[in-house]
């Protein structure tokens, strides 16, 4: 049987995300792109878009203006299934009025690294606390 949540892929997948996360707030594209698994069977569903293909997340990503994504960490969850599979979960809240929103990554480890494989953003409307 594999192994859930092995404390070392936690703390690799851990890592990788807060990295994705820094790219994202200061728009540093090169490293969102890189931490993409760069394949046409990559996917990005986000709040306004339907991504297929790691050129798709590239373009998109070349041409989106960021704006203000500060934000407040509510939740964050990792979840390893084995030493080469892994899901991440952050709950957040944003803007005024706040909103809540998740971001959820499937990450798989490559010979060049852990990379996102499929990747869902979205807000909750009405949201309970």
């Amino acid at each position: 049987m594999q192994e859930i949540n092995d404390p070392s892929v936690v703390a690799e997948v851990t890592a990788a995300v807060r990295r994705y996360e820094q790219a994202l707030f200061t728009n540093d594209t090169a490293t969102m792109n890189e931490l993409f698994w760069n394949a046409p069977h990559t996917l990005r569903f986000g709040p306004t878009e339907n991504l297929y293909g790691h050129d798709a997340i590239v373009a998109f990503r070349s041409a989106r203006k960021p704006g203000n994504l500060c934000r407040r960490e509510r939740h964050f969850v990792v979840t390893a299934f084995g030493r080469n599979f892994a899901t991440a979960n952050v709950e957040y809240s944003q803007g005024d009025p706040e909103r809540i929103g998740r971001m959820s990554h499937t990450w798989v480890r490559f010979p060049e690294g852990w990379r996102i494989a499929g990747a869902h953003v979205s807000f909750m409307e009405n949201a309970a606390s």
